[in-house]
């Protein structure tokens, strides 16, 4: 009897664990579709970079890398001075704008030159352009020293599809500016050089008016946010610090005071808000190859007067422009250059 009873309560157990384990698959079941229902999102069919009302927007630390190939809002305005060390502008109280207001925002460089030995203007604004100064020591005008090279910064853009304008004070905006005019002068426009852009010489090539375009349309263009991705800015003989003119007669003075002018209305542009660059360079040294200044301006900036004594050359600006905008080969000397990455919190 004992043994008969001892069967019926094996099998009464054996039913009591099987319901259990029934019991506990379908309670695990259940769980497992709240969780599944309460994580899934809606997902569109978003670019990369991109979110739009369901799309899961993604957070990008400071820390995190910044990929411009993924933001077309990221702009660039690189503005060239003339002819001055550093030790001509730090500390100078003929500009005050630079040391007071610009240095305690910007990151900036102590150690900045010019490439050795190239001098003086015009070989340094090609090598800005190309990497290289095409053997040129002078700074004769496109008619002679026009390069049929393809090989240079804005072509690159261009097989990109990134838009690019160089901005010139005093050019009228109605001709390709190859002579000089009013207080213009094409050895500081490295552009028109270059026989891809200006059609070989033609005063009348649209492709070059196009993208030589005056400094005056450029307050209106930030205003509406139809600047160009690269923007390359050259003020005229008096405010680049180049020429001494009435009525200040000191060239660091005039320079100042036309940043302190024209800095502002970049900074206040949604260009500049959305990722935007600011380079502030010199052409080359006064009587050497430098120290010579190197001002950046950006939210991706380290900024809060940052600086630092790597050595940089212009290779370093041609290498970073090409780092940001993502386009190769890297060109001439830019291949063997430092970019300016240590400047940002954030970069490409």
């Amino acid at each position: 009897m004992s043994l008969y009873l001892s069967g019926k309560a094996r099998i009464a157990m054996m039913q009591i664990s099987f319901f259990r384990l029934i019991k506990w698959l379908l309670v695990a079941l259940l769980v497992a579709g709240l969780t599944t229902s309460c994580t899934q999102v809606t997902r569109t069919n978003n670019p990369p970079g991109q979110t739009g009302n369901n799309a899961i927007p993604s957070a990008v630390s400071s820390k995190e890398p910044f990929n411009p190939s993924s933001s077309a809002a990221t702009t660039v305005f690189l503005i060239m001075m003339e002819n001055h060390n550093w030790s001509d502008i730090a500390g100078n109280p003929a500009a005050p704008y630079i040391n007071k207001t610009l240095l305690p925002i910007a990151s900036y460089t102590q150690a900045y030159y010019n490439p050795p030995g190239i001098h003086p203007s015009e070989p340094n604004y090609l090598w800005l352009e190309a990497g290289t100064n095409f053997g040129i020591f002078d700074d004769n005008p496109p008619d002679i020293n026009h390069q049929s090279s393809s090989l240079h910064l804005v072509s690159l853009l261009d097989h990109a599809h990134i838009a690019w304008k160089s901005y010139q004070e005093d050019i009228p905006g109605n001709v390709c500016p190859l002579t000089s005019t009013g207080l213009y002068a094409p050895k500081h426009n490295p552009t028109v050089y270059f026989d891809n852009v200006t059609d070989t010489n033609n005063p009348g090539s649209t492709y070059c008016i196009t993208h030589e375009r005056p400094y005056t349309e450029l307050p209106e263009n930030l205003q509406k946010n139809t600047v160009a991705r690269y923007n390359f800015i050259t003020p005229n003989l008096c405010n680049d610090m180049h020429d001494v003119c009435a009525p200040l007669n000191n060239s660091v003075q005039q320079g100042d005071a036309w940043l302190a002018k024209q800095i502002p209305l970049i900074l206040a542009s949604q260009a500049y808000k959305s990722g935007g660059i600011i380079f502030i360079t010199w052409d080359e040294g006064e009587g050497s190859d430098g120290p010579i200044g190197m001002l950046v301006l950006s939210p991706l900036a380290k900024g809060h007067g940052y600086s630092n004594n790597i050595h940089y050359t212009h290779s370093s600006t041609l290498r970073t422009l090409q780092e940001v905008f993502g386009v190769t080969p890297f060109l001439g000397d830019a291949a063997n250059a430092t970019d300016l990455s240590d400047l940002f919190r954030q970069f490409p």
